[in-house]
């Protein structure tokens, strides 16, 4: 089969888009499909290599690195027109995605949709905090009639399928869990070089390393985590955990000022960005993976950090109903308030509690494999193919 796949992101940006897409990308070929990848880049022309298709877009600061393009453009086309492709996948609501949705109408091409991004968490990067409600009310029209010009839509949790349905998307959804392959995250070891070196380079020997990877922005509720570890350690005098910031985003200044307001920057690391293919290593150092976001739709990171055999302390998401059982798989806090008594809690656990935790939330991961998902696109691909006949 012949696969189109369009998305604004893709490696070696570090997103849970981007790494949802290239695992779909990679998984595709590996089972024999030729897949080709149509996203943004950065030069002035279109370049088409290693079955990777660069167009030009526009970066927008204020949404760190995003970068979008034009609606249309007649070379990638043109190029687009000569790869006789069976199926269009598309990946996002905006440029890249609605070229997607060109192309597929012109060449009468049966097209996938999948909603990875839930925009209204976002329109704060472009409101500024004004017309917050009319913006939210633009982007939730905007979307449902995109998307119901798709012939097959997926949803990678529930938590987006109930917000299409809120929505108005009347067509029917395919509920399909991305699956990985998360081999690069259960084979590290401790005398990995690769890994002893980040644990020199932190100083984290004898120390509980808290770990928060991602792109550090507004969303994602930082914010919330330091504050409450601030509390934590004052309240219960902790001396040996720090906490790792893996990533960068629109956000970090203001958190590394605040680490400093509230009197902890020598419990907090900001590491900045790593490469995509080393993230494993800062896992595999970590005791606990913590987030305070509600603004996930798959929680990409939640499942590296269980298949690095790391517990996950997160507040509750709806997302998150099948893939954390509270004080089995991991660990949920409601409230701000009940972070501090959770965490003092998790702390406290025997070595063999924790590692029993760490055994579930391991073996929970299982539904996520690439074969399932795998065989589920297939399904949806198939049924696309056939509605377009």
């Amino acid at each position: 089969m012949n696969i189109g796949i369009f998305s604004d992101t893709f490696t070696p940006e570090i997103n849970g888009v981007s790494t949802s897409v290239t695992s779909l990308f990679k998984l595709l070929r590996k089972y024999g499909h030729h897949c080709y990848m149509i996203t943004t880049g950065k030069g002035k022309d279109v370049t088409f290599e290693n079955d990777v298709m660069h167009i030009p877009g526009l970066e927008l600061k204020g949404l760190y690195g995003y970068r979008a393009s034009f609606l249309y453009n007649s070379e990638a086309f043109k190029i687009i027109s000569g790869l006789k492709l069976d199926v269009i996948h598309v990946n996002t609501d905006f440029g890249i995605g609605q070229f997607g949705y060109i192309v597929g109408s012109k060449l009468e091409i049966p097209l996938v949709y999948t909603y990875h991004t839930m925009y209204e968490d976002y329109t704060y990067y472009a409101t500024k905090g004004y017309f917050d409600r009319f913006s939210k009310w633009a982007i939730r029209e905007f979307s449902r009639s995109s998307i119901e010009r798709a012939n097959e839509i997926i949803s990678p949790s529930e938590k987006t399928m109930n917000y299409l349905r809120s929505v108005g998307v009347k067509k029917y959804v395919n509920l399909v869990p991305t699956g990985f392959d998360f081999s690069r995250f259960e084979n590290v070891k401790d005398a990995d070089e690769k890994y002893l070196e980040v644990k020199k380079k932190y100083n984290l020997e004898g120390k509980r390393v808290l770990l928060c990877l991602g792109r550090i922005a507004k969303e994602k509720s930082f914010d919330v985590i330091l504050r409450d570890y601030a509390i934590y350690l004052s309240k219960y005098q902790e001396e040996e955990s720090v906490i790792l910031f893996v990533g960068n985003g629109p956000q970090l200044d203001e958190l590394k000022v605040l680490t400093k307001t509230l009197g902890i920057e020598n419990r907090v690391i900001f590491v900045g960005k790593v490469p995509m293919d080393e993230t494993q290593y800062y896992y595999h150092g970590c005791d606990l993976f913590l987030s305070a976001s509600v603004s996930e739709t798959q929680g990409l990171t939640f499942m590296e950090a269980m298949a690095s055999y790391v517990p996950i302390f997160c507040r509750f998401d709806n997302n998150l109903v099948g893939i954390i059982e509270n004080n089995k798989t991991g660990f949920f806090f409601m409230e701000d308030n009940e972070f501090v008594e959770k965490l003092h809690e998790i702390m406290s656990l025997s070595a063999d509690e924790m590692r029993c935790i760490k055994q579930n939330a391991y073996k929970a991961i299982d539904k996520f494999s690439e074969k399932n998902f795998y065989d589920n696109i297939m399904m949806v691909y198939e049924r696309a193919i056939r509605r377009n006949w």
